[in-house]
C-alpha cells in the first residue's frame, strides 16, 4: 500500500482491498491516492473494498488477546507496518473491530465514511462458531440497510 503501489491501482485497477488500513489510514492516504491516480488516468473512481479483522462478541477482552496472536505476523512486514501507523494504532489487534453489535456496526460506519465501497471481515473465527455466525448476522444486516 505504498504511494506507488496506490498509483498504480488507481490508474490500472477496479479496485483496491487494503488489509489492515483503519479510517484514518483510508481517509487520508489511500482513497486520495487511489482517486486521484484513477481520476488522472481518466477512469471512475476505484472500489476500496476494507478487509478488516473483526467479531461481534460478548467477550471482546478474551478476543482481542486472540487477535494479537493471530495477526501479530503483519507487524513485522513493511508495508502492513506502515499502513498499521498511518492507521494510528502500534499493534495489528488495535485495528480489529471487536465488541458488541453496536460498537461493531459504528466501526463499519466510520470506515465507510472514511471511504471504503465496501467493508468485509476477515478472521470471524477467532472465538467459535456462535461469534462468527453472531457477526455475520449483523453484517447481513447491514449490507441490506
Amino acid at each position: 500500500m505504498g504511494p506507488q503501489a496506490l498509483r498504480v491501482s488507481g490508474e490500472l485497477a477496479d479496485g483496491v482491498l487494503p488489509f489492515l488500513a483503519g479510517p484514518r489510514a483510508l481517509a487520508e492516504h489511500v482513497v486520495p491516492a487511489v482517486t486521484a491516480a484513477a481520476t488522472a488516468a481518466g477512469r471512475p473512481a476505484p472500489r476500496i473494498v476494507a478487509l478488516v479483522p473483526g467479531v461481534v462478541t460478548a467477550d471482546a477482552e478474551a478476543v482481542r488477546e486472540k487477535a494479537h496472536e493471530a495477526l501479530a505476523l503483519y507487524e513485522g512486514i513493511p508495508s502492513y507496518r506502515r499502513a498499521i501507523e498511518l492507521s494510528g494504532a502500534s499493534r495489528a489487534a488495535g485495528l480489529a473491530v471487536i465488541g458488541d453489535e453496536e460498537t461493531v456496526a459504528e466501526e463499519v460506519r466510520r470506515y465507510r465514511e472514511a471511504g471504503a465501497t465496501e467493508v468485509v471481515f476477515t478472521a470471524t473465527e477467532l472465538n467459535g462458531e456462535e461469534d462468527r455466525r453472531r457477526t455475520w448476522k449483523l453484517l447481513g444486516e447491514l449490507a441490506r440497510g
